[in-house]
């Protein structure tokens, strides 16, 4: 018997809904395996893009209207951060599957809450982002269990650009680019490490005007963030991200041990290939590039997979939770100069060779 398409309520009608998210919908729409049913943004200046992208499906200005349809199965949080917390808690109680760009939201109780709300709610909770779903991500994984670098002892990890030239909030309480950028970063080393034990951080604003939506705008988030993570045993790593960071031709994703150096090529939401260095082998191994189709939106696909399937999604809010809690408290750290403990933990997904 064929299993009917998820019907998909988008909140939040923007550029990477119209756009980035577009692409993902239309390969499963192709595959017959969703519906995009309802579109919503608080906007409704937006109804003639978000409708030509979708078709002339229902429109609302009020996502609430979303979350409690019946023709609803999973809403799919596409707004800008503050809003994030919210609207997947209402779509929570409503029984929803809730896909969510990161970071799921904003405060640590509010994270709390949805992480609580999840564990007894009828839907998934799956916060972005979706880093270790890449196959190259999972390939490095599996060298780590594997034992090929021996004891992990050093990592280095980084991801920025110039800034954004489009929504302020970027730049206010709730946004910056740790919550932007960095969060890509953290989500993979705690995936490939173990969740973290202490943070420490230097923030601040580098560049304090900006011209955002063609007007001067005077930042008041930190813009600028060096961040170190301290996993036990010895185990460091620093991530570097800011809206300052104008190019680089550096490894994503730097991993050290004491047998050999395993390093992540391109971004780690847009991995190239890796490299494997082993001292018993004395070269670099390159893999080939293992992800010419692979798109940071693939939680949806994986999502809407599990649905199909029965199965629990492999992305966690525990994990969403965590990785909050350490750009949170490094934030606190920039401020104070103190390093911070982690309260939160997880459980990592370990890849297997037939997944």
């Amino acid at each position: 018997m064929a299993v009917p398409p998820v019907r998909i309520g988008i909140v939040g009608c923007g550029a990477v809904a119209t756009g980035s998210y577009k692409l993902a919908i239309d390969q499963l729409r192709y595959k017959g395996l969703v519906e995009v049913v309802a579109l919503c943004d608080a906007s409704a200046q937006r109804r003639a893009a978000a409708q030509a992208a979708y078709g002339e499906i229902w429109f609302t200005t009020d996502y609430r209207e979303v979350v409690t349809s019946a023709l609803v199965d999973l809403v799919l949080v596409l707004t800008s951060m503050p809003e994030h917390g919210p609207i997947s808690m209402a779509a929570l109680q409503a029984g929803k599957h809730v896909l969510v760009e990161k970071p799921m939201a904003t405060s640590l109780e509010e994270a709390a809450r949805l992480v609580e709300q999840a564990r007894h709610s009828a839907g998934y909770l799956v916060p972005a982002p979706h880093v270790i779903l890449s196959s190259t991500y999972r390939a490095m994984q599996r060298h780590l269990e594997q034992g090929h670098i021996g004891q992990v002892t050093l990592a280095r990890a980084r991801y920025g650009h110039s800034g954004p030239t489009w929504g302020p909030w970027f730049y206010r309480s709730g946004g910056g680019p740790l919550f932007d950028l960095g969060v890509y970063n953290i989500t993979t080393l705690t995936g490939l490490l173990g969740p973290a034990k202490r943070v420490m951080a230097m923030t601040g604003i580098a560049i304090p005007q900006r011209i955002v939506d063609g007007a001067p705008l005077q930042v008041t988030f930190d813009d600028n963030v060096q961040l170190l993570i301290d996993f036990g045993n010895a185990a460091y790593a620093v991530v570097t991200t800011g809206f300052t960071m104008q190019r680089y031709r550096t490894p994503a994703i730097e991993i050290y041990g004491t047998n050999g150096t395993i390093q992540m090529l391109g971004n780690d939401f847009a991995p190239d290939s890796y490299e494997l260095w082993q001292n018993s082998i004395g070269m670099w191994q390159s893999s080939e590039r293992m992800d010419h189709f692979w798109y940071w939106t693939d939680g949806l696909n994986h999502l809407v997979e599990c649905l199909q399937a029965g199965n629990k999604p492999v992305i966690t809010p525990e994990q969403g939770y965590h990785v909050l809690e350490i750009m949170i408290k490094a934030h606190e750290s920039g401020r104070d100069g103190q390093a911070k403990l982690i309260e939160s933990s997880f459980v990592p997904h370990v890849w297997t060779e037939r997944e």
